[in-house]
């Protein structure tokens, strides 16, 4: 059984909700872009693989339709498969074009689409489909709470600095900036409850926060390791996505 805030959302995509497929690309359309560049291996260039990743959404929001939750399969892995075949479409059309002799339908199995420099997409691609549920909990946040709060949550957490030093920096006292950290840590943990249940499938997608040292339940928490854990997460995405970013614009 889905939850009801998947349902919702998958209401919303077969709808034809603009505002969800927007949330959907803005959350999932890095990963996706990634993906498939590895998998292009130089095949498809910086603008091919830009359309495909919106194809590959667009598609999920048409077939939403036909997913089956009790087959077990996680979001991520479907989200895969329909890029799988989205590229395998593009090939096939650019063979079409070329009129190659001898060569039929593209296999999804092949070990260019199945392996990226070597390393299979599995784990890689599993971590950074949660790092973008992540990222996209402290967007949330961030455009939810003021300028100081986030700034007080950004600077003692991402930034590293001493509250002492946020507290100077703000012009504001240490017991502020304490309190501030509190309620944007607060908002933080209730924001990514929200987007994991939102795009969880299974169970075992429900539980990844806390494999990954986000523990959600306040009362088990340690707050340092989840102010860690989070800032770990938060640094690698920013730098997936400035290169992310650069190998669109070169």
């Amino acid at each position: 059984m889905l939850n009801s805030m998947t349902t919702n959302f998958i209401g919303r995509l077969r709808a034809k909700d603009p505002a969800a497929w927007f949330e959907l690309w803005e959350t999932f359309g890095p990963v996706l872009r990634a993906q498939l560049s590895k998998w292009g291996r130089g095949r498809i260039g910086v603008e091919t693989v830009q359309d495909l990743s919106q194809e590959t959404l667009a598609a999920l929001s048409d077939s939403i339709d036909r997913y089956d939750p009790a087959r077990g399969a996680r979001f991520s892995t479907w989200l895969l498969a329909i890029a799988k075949h989205t590229l395998g479409d593009e090939m096939d059309r650019r063979r079409a074009l070329k009129r190659t002799p001898g060569k039929g339908k593209v296999s999804l199995e092949e070990g260019w689409m199945a392996e990226a420099e070597g390393k299979s997409p599995g784990g890689e691609y599993e971590a950074a489909v949660f790092r973008a549920k992540v990222y996209a909990a402290i967007r949330m946040v961030e455009r939810e709470c003021d300028f100081t709060e986030f700034s007080v949550y950004r600077m003692r957490v991402f930034d590293g600095q001493s509250g002492k030093e946020v507290a100077e920096g703000l012009g504001t006292s240490e017991p502020t900036v304490s309190r501030k950290l509190t309620k944007v840590r607060s908002l933080i943990r209730e924001r990514l409850r929200e987007v994991i249940t939102t795009y969880s499938f299974t169970s075992e997608e429900v539980d990844e926060a806390t494999r990954n040292g986000l523990e959600l339940n306040p009362k088990k928490a340690d707050d340092t390791l989840f102010d860690d854990a989070i800032a770990e997460i938060y640094h690698r995405e920013m730098e997936e996505r400035r290169r992310d970013e650069e190998a669109m614009y070169k």
